[in-house]
């Protein structure tokens, strides 16, 4: 492998990472209703564990409002179940078709427990772009043929990328922060 390719595979794969933290940054509640919230759902369905988007519509009418609508009316126990079972601290309620899920204002408290869960979901971002950076840099030292200046400017873009991702993570995080803490 060239250089070259050793930074191609570390953008890639910081890429990944900064993509992963903002779609685990849409399932954290913040004070408007967004169907990303039910992502992480699973729901036991047919013998095995699925996600709540395979067997039902989400859908978020009003702000403070979502709604899911089974596709098969015999899931409604089992979907209601499972969001009651959930960490997102909604209580679903049943009109023996669609189950609503009221979004209550969030307490100062709550805020602050979901901006600490956003900053760990950023802080495993972090980590995993650092490793990517790690693994590259050892991946250029171990490339033969290649004189040393090369090798230095490579690792120079290397860390480049990594600090333009960790930027890129810690935007999403300031994104987050101020629609959970917006009151």
């Amino acid at each position: 492998m060239t250089l070259a390719d050793h930074v191609k595979h570390a953008k890639q794969a910081m890429a990944k990472t900064v993509e992963a933290v903002k779609r685990e940054l849409a399932t954290v509640r913040s004070g408007k209703a967004t169907t990303a919230l039910l992502d992480l759902v699973r729901v036991e369905a047919y013998g095995s564990e699925m996600a709540l988007t395979q067997v039902a519509s989400v859908a978020a009418p009003e702000p403070k409002l979502l709604t899911v609508q089974p596709w098969d009316k015999g899931l409604l126990k089992a979907i209601e179940k499972a969001l009651l079972t959930s960490d997102l601290g909604l209580t679903p309620s049943s009109d023996g078709n669609v189950i609503r899920l009221p979004l209550p204002a969030l307490t100062e408290e709550r805020r602050r427990e979901l901006v600490k869960l956003v900053h760990k979901f950023a802080e495993e971002g972090r980590v995993a772009i650092r490793h990517a950076r790690t693994e590259a840099i050892a991946k250029v030292k171990k490339t033969e043929h290649v004189s040393d200046d090369d090798k230095k400017h490579t690792e120079k873009d290397v860390q480049k990328l990594h600090d333009d991702h960790i930027r890129l993570v810690d935007e999403a995080v300031k994104v987050k922060e101020a629609e959970i803490m917006e009151v």
